[in-house]
């Protein structure tokens, strides 16, 4: 499913290693992530509290000022407890390897992860550079310092 209801961006793709894995694509025409599959031979089991990084099959180049971001499936976190473990991952601009998925098990089964099996999401977004000042002091806004549950 392709999709044209906002700002696009191309992204040049190649396949690598030896499994015939799907492009990845929208499944909705509200959908934020393309899936992407595992490039696995054979089944991977993720026992509880097991980590893993699952290959894609998957290379790409974006341009400068876009990154793509790994993201978990709701369904296998919400069913498996299976999840991104860092969540977004990011791909940079500059990066030309091979695309890999750390998933983890934080269910309480084994989870078996199925070749071609859909696994991850990614997510294009655009991203600006940073220029650091240093300061003596920082200007005021209304939250303050008020840190982790402050705003309610």
């Amino acid at each position: 499913m392709s999709r044209s209801d906002g700002e696009t961006t191309e992204v040049a793709i190649v396949r690598v290693g030896d499994v015939e894995v799907p492009m990845p694509c929208y499944q909705t025409m509200g959908a934020a992530g393309m899936d992407l599959a595992a490039a696995l031979r054979e089944p991977l089991v993720l026992r509880p509290a097991e980590r893993a990084l699952v290959p894609t099959g998957l290379a790409i180049a974006l341009a400068p000022g876009v990154e793509a971001q790994v993201r978990p499936r709701s369904g296998l976190a919400l069913k498996h407890g299976v999840t991104v473990l860092n969540a977004p991952g990011t791909i940079d601009s500059d990066y030309r390897g091979e695309i890999g998925v750390v998933l983890i098990n934080h269910g309480a089964e084994p989870y078996v992860v199925e070749p071609l099996a859909r696994i991850a999401q990614l997510v294009f977004a655009r991203h600006c550079a940073a220029i650091l000042r240093p300061a003596l002091l920082l200007p005021a806004s209304t939250r303050g310092d008020g840190g982790y549950g402050s705003t309610g």
